[in-house]
């Protein structure tokens, strides 16, 4: 995939079937839209793109309310590849960008620069100075300069319509089976694995301890999910949160105990998946009191890993 910054590169490829906006989480609302770009690009022989833009909007117009997101600028990029996208512009969003005007964007950038041959949208998206360019002024603008435009319907899940803030919530309250219907995929997040105190390892459950890239976290407690080591998903429990046990532990901590594995994971990046919530994390009365529990929690995990479906899922994961 081609993944330009900005719009003035010339290797930029044009005669275009494209969407915009940041897609964050790329859940199954935004993986219809790709779809969408991608079976018109196939049809027209157009070049399915998307724009996207760093940092989200909200964090430069009203950064009081920015939220978290739920991927990095790469977790994005990579998953638009898989998604069939063959060119990314990712443009800087600040100030000056955002008093660009709709119509100015479309007839610069979208028409003449991409020479877009289609134009796709989410339900609700608005872009420009002051939100002010929707579908029907794409729609209008598409017949004076040349181009189709179409909103792409929204994607429901037992009535409810899917967001990032949705999933987000979901999040929050701990709810990551239902943050997974609606991501596509299970939650994940990534990052280099750090020393820690080690007192996994002192009770026969050594933890690989993750700093995340990410900034949106499950709530506090323990979790079975898929830890991807050398290309393969393979069992294990989650700790997130802040180790009640250990007084002394103020900052927030992801450590997975890895089934079947004791190999030196410092300074990897890890990808760990959440799949289903185990319990809420609490404090216990001291070391045997938590080792008892984690071994609880593993039994509990090792079941719920044995469930044909779940074994199927490690495999697609």
């Amino acid at each position: 995939m081609k993944i330009f910054h900005g719009t003035d590169n010339a290797g930029i490829l044009r005669g275009t079937a494209l969407t915009l906006g940041v897609f964050d989480g790329l859940h199954l609302g935004h993986q219809r839209i790709m779809q969408t770009v991608v079976e018109s690009a196939k049809i027209n022989r157009a070049v399915p793109t998307v724009i996207t833009f760093d940092p989200h909007p909200r964090a430069v117009l009203h950064p009081e309310n920015a939220p978290p997101l739920l991927q990095t600028l790469d977790q994005r990029l990579a998953n638009f590849e898989v998604l069939g996208i063959e060119q990314t512009i990712v443009i800087r969003f600040d100030k000056d960008f955002a008093s660009i005007n709709a119509e100015t964007f479309l007839r610069d950038i979208i028409f003449e620069r991409l020479q877009a041959r289609e134009v796709f949208l989410g339900k609700g998206f608005a872009f420009g100075k002051n939100r002010g360019g929707n579908i029907e002024l794409l729609r209008r603008m598409s017949m004076e300069l040349g181009f189709f435009a179409d909103e792409v319907a929204e994607v429901r899940l037992r009535g409810q319509r899917i967001s990032s803030s949705k999933i987000r919530k979901l999040l929050a309250e701990g709810k990551v089976n239902l943050a997974r219907r609606m991501l596509g995929r299970p939650y994940g997040v990534e990052g280099q694995i750090i020393h820690g105190f080690e007192r996994g390892r002192t009770i026969g459950f050594p933890t690989a301890n993750l700093q995340p890239n990410n900034r949106v976290i499950p709530r506090f407690g323990v979790y079975a999910t898929a830890t991807l080591i050398d290309g393969k998903w393979r069992r294990s429990i989650t700790n997130v949160g802040v180790r009640p046990t250990f007084e002394n532990d103020q900052n927030p901590s992801i450590e997975s105990y890895v089934f079947d594995f004791d190999g030196d994971l410092y300074g990897d990046v890890l990808r760990v998946r959440f799949l289903h919530r185990l319990r809420d994390e609490r404090k216990f009365s001291g070391i045997d009191e938590l080792r008892a529990q984690i071994e609880r929690d593993t039994r509990r995990a090792l079941n719920y890993f044995s469930h044909e479906g779940v074994k199927n899922m490690l495999e697609i994961v």
